[in-house]
């Protein structure tokens, strides 16, 4: 892959808007465009529902909105499953689950550096769906193994798809799941997650990509074998300096990171700006600069600049101190309005960060 990151700008997939033209508008403004995947115009768009489509026993109640994985009906699905691996359109995305995708395609997407899908993650998937049982299906070991390989299938279809748009193409695996298990709680843990990845990692066609905004394990993150890592960095304020050696490992092994800057709550957004959170950023990267054996400016040459996460819900606002929880009272569509408005004050943000980490480091 012929990726120059240089602080060049993406991000999330998952956006609150309900105008597809507007979402994708917006999308196609950032250095490295991807298709929205917009929930609040279909239930289909749900990162879990998405990423879903034509896996065996899967039931899907759109009147509850629920997703959940019959055992008898995967058993009873999984031999036609089989037979129909060797279609493409087994893994495609069809129109159903994305009303953006095949749009995102029609665009002339060459004159970009790069564009960037995105599916929800093997570990992710696993734990949010529940059989009859609400025993999340990560822990049946025969599910998982039929699920691990799903998964990789799908990316690789949606990869061959983006790189006859643009050669340098890649789909990140959204995976909040690895945030979870390190828990106590979990049935499946860390070193099993990792046994897994490194297996998954190895049958993915293009550059393997993963995208995590929940609580992160850094160092654990990039030791699984990706060569695009996106992480929430914003919620870190300050950087652990034993994060420098596995950051400096990965970086000089030729990895990039997508560092999610940008609050996306209201909280947070209406207190910085994009000044002090080129200053937050570049605070991190001297940490890990005086701390290893690289430089500031490699990890800007490497970097990429995106959204601390996605917004579906202006979760800064619930439950503020001294505050109602505001989205409970407030009318649905002004509601929507600023979730809406958010993202595109947070993704504004970007362009300026961009130029001034461009600036500062002479990129």
């Amino acid at each position: 892959m012929g990726l120059e990151a240089r602080c060049r700008t993406t991000a999330m997939g998952i956006m609150p808007h309900t105008d597809i033209d507007r979402a994708l508008e917006l999308s196609l403004a950032l250095d490295i465009p991807f298709f929205p995947q917009l929930p609040k115009v279909s239930f289909f768009e749900d990162m879990y529902v998405q990423a879903s489509e034509n896996f065996p026993g899967i039931v899907i109640d759109t009147y509850s909105e629920k997703i959940s994985l019959d055992t008898a009906r995967f058993t009873e699905e999984l031999a036609v499953y089989s037979q129909k691996m060797v279609e493409p359109d087994t893994f495609t995305l069809s129109k159903q689950y994305s009303v953006v995708y095949d749009h995102f395609l029609e665009q002339n997407l060459e004159g970009y550096h790069a564009i960037r899908g995105q599916l929800t993650g093997p570990v992710s998937f696993g734990f949010k769906v529940v059989d009859e049982n609400t025993r999340p299906i990560i822990y049946n070991d025969d599910i998982r193994t039929v699920l691990f390989d799903f998964i990789q299938r799908k990316t690789n279809i949606q990869y061959r798809e983006l790189k006859q748009k643009n050669q340098n193409a890649f789909v990140w695996l959204d995976e909040p799941g690895l945030g979870w298990v390190f828990s106590g709680l979990s049935g499946y843990h860390d070193i099993l997650a990792k046994q897994d990845y490194h297996h998954f990692l190895n049958g993915l066609e293009g550059p393997r990509a993963l995208h995590l905004c929940a609580n992160v394990n850094l160092p654990y993150l990039l030791s699984l074998g990706v060569e695009i890592l996106s992480f929430d960095s914003y919620q870190l304020e300050i950087m652990p300096k034993d994060y420098a050696n596995p950051v400096a490992k990965f970086l000089q092994a030729g990895g990039t990171i997508s560092w999610g800057i940008v609050p996306i709550d209201s909280i947070n957004l209406n207190r910085v700006t994009p000044v002090t959170l080129a200053e937050l950023l570049s605070g991190y990267w001297e940490v890990l600069s005086s701390n290893s054996v690289v430089s500031a400016k490699q990890i800007a040459e490497q970097a990429l600049i995106a959204p601390a996460r996605c917004c579906l819900k202006d979760v800064g606002q619930v439950g503020a101190p001294g505050e109602t929880a505001i989205c409970k009272v407030e009318e649905k569509d002004k509601a929507a309005n600023t979730e809406e408005e958010l993202v595109e004050k947070a993704f504004s943000y970007l362009s300026e960060i961009s130029q001034l980490m461009r600036e500062r480091y002479g990129l």
